[in-house]
């Protein structure tokens, strides 16, 4: 008697579209979140003085902002989720980079890499999976009967 593998028995195809929404939104929810954050909390000029004092260009704390705020737009609604993701990924190793010196945890003094590494790690995976279910991206032109399309 063939018994099915633990994978086979597991295995449910709406799985990993799941993930990639649940992923999709959450990293979307979490990248409006810092933008509104840096728009309204610390200011446009508030989040440039920061970019300055860490040593990058002030201008790019603009860049970054709305880099963020259409990225969490883009990826709630599930709108070229591959490429938003990989748009983002610089950004976050920028975060990174500024976070890397102060060590591993982020509860350190100023906070550490571990979260920024994380989450780059998870657009990576976000970029990997997809849009996932519930996606504008997923819509699709309908077909001409008889006519298979592109």
């Amino acid at each position: 008697m063939n018994r099915p593998t633990v994978a086979a028995r597991t295995a449910h195809p709406a799985h990993p579209d799941l993930a990639a929404l649940l992923l999709r939104l959450t990293l979307g929810v979490l990248y409006l979140a810092h933008s509104l954050q840096k728009i309204f909390v610390f200011t446009l000029p508030g989040a440039a003085q920061f970019f300055v004092s860490v040593g990058f260009p002030g201008w790019l704390a603009y860049v970054t902002t709305f880099v963020e705020l259409f990225g969490g737009i883009a990826l709630l609604l599930g709108v070229q989720v591959r490429w938003v993701a990989l748009v983002l990924l610089p950004f976050m190793l920028g975060a990174l980079s500024v976070h890397f010196h102060n060590g591993w945890g982020f509860a350190s003094p100023n906070g550490g890499w571990e979260y920024p590494a994380f989450w780059a790690v998870a657009l990576v995976v976000q970029s990997l999976l997809g849009n996932g279910l519930f996606a504008l991206g997923n819509a699709r032109a309908p077909q001409v009967a008889g006519h298979a399309g592109a």
